[in-house]
C-alpha cells in the first residue's frame, strides 16, 4: 500500500518535513508571479521565464556536487542547513524593489534546492526497508504532484487575503517547521564513514564523475534516463504551449487553463498511487517505456482537441510523465550501492533537468513557428526519439542480472558475534529488535527477488 511506508517513524517525519516545505514552495511561486507583474508589468513573463532558467541552471551545475557531498557528510545536517538558508532567502523576497534582485534571490534559493533535493532522494532508501522504499518514493511524488495542483489555488487565496509579499513570510515559516522536524530525527543520516575513502579535492571531483558514470554504465538506468529526455520533450510542450492553445485557439480564459493544467497534475498524482500499488509486479523499464509512449502519443491529437478532450489527453500525459520519472528514481535505489547513491541521485537530478533545458527552447520554437501544429510536431519529434532510444538502448535479457552491493531489509535479530552493524542510538542492541540494515552482497538474475537472509559480515 502507498501509505505503508509511513509506519516507519523516521520516514514519516522526513515526509512530513518535505510536505510542509513543498506547500511553502507552492506559495512562493504564485507570489513570485504576482511580484513579477508588480515590478515588470507586461514583461512579467520574461521575468518568470528567466527565473525558471536560473532555477534549471543551478540544478544542472550544482546537483552533482551536492550528491557527492551527501555521500560524505551527515544528510540530516545538510537538509537542516539548506532549509534554514532557504528560509532566510525567501524572507528577503518581500523587500525586493527591482527585477535584478529577484534574479539574485531565485538563483540563490535554487542553489540550496540543488543541494537539498538529491540529498532527500538518497535518504529515502536509507531510512526505509527494502520493501518500503518504492512506496515511499511513490508517496513523495504523489504528494508533490497533488500540491502542484492544489497549491497554486491555495496560494492565490492566501495572497488575496494577506497580500502577495506577505505570503513569502509563510513560506519562510514552513522552512523553519520542516527544519525542526528533520533536526529531531534520531541519530545521524550518513553513509558508513568506514566505507568512504579519504576525501581530497581530487577525490571530490572523482565522486562527481562517478555519479554520472554509474548512471550511464548501468543499462537499465541509462535506458530510463534517455526515456526521460523523450518525456521532457512532450512535457515541455504541455508546460509552454498549453496556455497559447487554450486562450488563443480555444478563446477561453485563465480558469479553463487552470482546469487543463490541473488535469495534468491529477493524472500524475493518480499514477504515483498506482505505481506504489503495482511496484515489483511489472518491470520498471516496462513502466518507463509505457509512460514515454503515453505522454508522447497524448500530444498527437491535441491541436484539434476541445477543452474536455484536452483535459483527458493531459491527464493521460500526466500519467505517462510519472510512469517515466518514478521507476527511474527507484531503479537507482535498486541497483546502486547505498554508499554512492547520493552522488548518483545528484547526477540524475542534473541530467534530468538538462533534458528540460533542451526541451523548453524546442517547445518555444515550435510554439512560435507552428502555432497550429506545435503539439503534433512535438509528438512526432518525441516518437522518433523514443524509437531511437528503444532500439539502441533497450536492455538485453542478460543485462537484468545485477548485484545488490548492500541488501537492506528488516527481521528480528540480536547483536552477537555473527550479527554486527551500526544503527541509530536508542536501539537496544542486546535485546531482540528490528530495523533496516544491510546483509551480505548477493547476485540474482531477475529484477525482483525474495530476500534470502545471510549473516552480516
Amino acid at each position: 500500500m502507498l501509505f505503508s511506508s509511513l509506519k516507519n517513524p523516521v520516514f514519516a517525519r522526513l515526509y512530513s518535513a518535505q510536505t510542509i516545505s513543498l506547500l511553502g514552495d507552492a506559495l512562493t511561486w504564485v507570489s513570485l508571479a504576482l511580484l513579477a507583474f508588480e515590478l515588470a508589468g507586461e514583461k512579467s513573463a520574461v521575468v518568470l521565464s528567466s527565473a525558471l532558467t536560473l532555477r534549471v541552471t543551478a540544478f544542472v551545475l550544482l546537483s552533482p556536487l551536492a550528491g557527492a557531498i551527501a555521500d560524505r557528510f551527515d544528510r540530516k545536517r545538510i537538509m537542516v542547513t539548506t532549509h534554514l538558508a532557504r528560509m532566510v532567502i525567501v524572507g528577503l523576497l518581500p523587500f525586493v524593489i527591482a527585477v535584478w534582485q529577484i534574479y539574485v534571490l531565485i538563483f540563490a534559493l535554487n542553489v540550496f534546492n540543488a543541494f537539498f533535493t538529491p540529498t532527500y532522494k538518497a535518504t529515502i532508501p536509507q531510512v526505509t526497508g527494502e520493501n518500503d522504499y518504492p512506496q515511499a518514493i511513490a508517496l513523495s511524488s504523489a504528494t508533490y504532484q497533488l500540491l502542484s495542483v492544489l497549491g497554486p489555488g491555495l496560494a492565490g487565496a492566501v495572497a488575496a487575503f494577506i497580500g502577495a509579499r506577505q505570503v513569502f513570510f509563510l513560506d519562510a515559516f514552513s522552512f523553519i517547521v520542516a527544519a525542526i522536524l528533520i533536526f529531531t530525527l534520531p541519530g545521524q543520516l550518513r553513509v558508513n564513514p568506514k566505507e568512504q575513502p579519504i576525501r581530497t579535492p581530487g577525490r571530490t571531483w572523482q565522486d562527481i564523475k562517478e555519479g554520472t558514470t554509474r548512471l550511464f554504465d548501468d543499462a537499465l538506468i541509462r535506458y530510463a534516463l534517455a526515456m526521460q529526455l523523450v518525456a521532457s520533450i512532450a512535457g515541455a510542450q504541455i508546460l509552454v504551449n498549453t496556455v497559447g492553445y487554450v486562450q488563443g485557439t480555444l478563446k477561453l480564459g485563465n480558469v479553463q487553463y487552470g482546469w487543463v493544467m490541473a488535469a495534468f497534475g491529477i493524472g500524475a498524482t493518480l499514477c504515483a498511487v498506482v505505481i506504489g500499488a503495482l511496484d515489483r509486479r511489472i518491470g520498471r523499464t516496462t513502466f518507463v517505456l509505457m509512460g514515454a509512449t503515453l505522454i508522447t502519443v497524448a500530444l498527437l491529437p491535441a491541436n484539434n482537441a476541445s477543452l474536455a478532450l484536452l483535459m483527458v489527453l493531459w491527464a493521460v500525459a500526466g500519467v505517462g510523465q510519472n510512469m517515466v520519472d518514478l521507476p527511474t528514481q527507484t531503479l537507482i535505489a535498486d541497483r546502486i550501492p547505498r554508499t554512492v547513491q547520493g552522488r548518483v541521485y545528484g547526477a540524475h537530478f542534473a541530467w534530468s533537468h538538462l533534458w528540460w533545458a533542451i526541451s523548453y527552447p524546442l517547445a518555444g520554437w515550435l510554439g512560435s513557428h507552428f502555432t497550429e501544429n506545435e503539439f503534433l510536431y512535438g509528438s512526432l519529434v518525441g516518437l522518433g526519439l523514443l524509437g531511437v532510444v528503444h532500439l539502441t538502448l533497450s536492455p538485453k535479457a542478460d543485462e537484468n542480472e545485477h548485484v545488490h552491493e548492500s541488501l537492506w531489509h528488516e527481521h528480528e535479530h540480536i547483536h552477537d558475534e555473527h550479527h554486527q552493524h551500526n544503527h541509530h542510538s536508542g536501539i537496544p542492541i542486546r535485546e531482540p529488535h528490528t530495523h533496516p540494515h544491510p546483509h551480505k552482497r548477493m547476485r540474482h538474475s531477475h529484477l525482483y527477488s525474495i530476500d534470502i537472509h545471510h549473516p552480516a559480515k
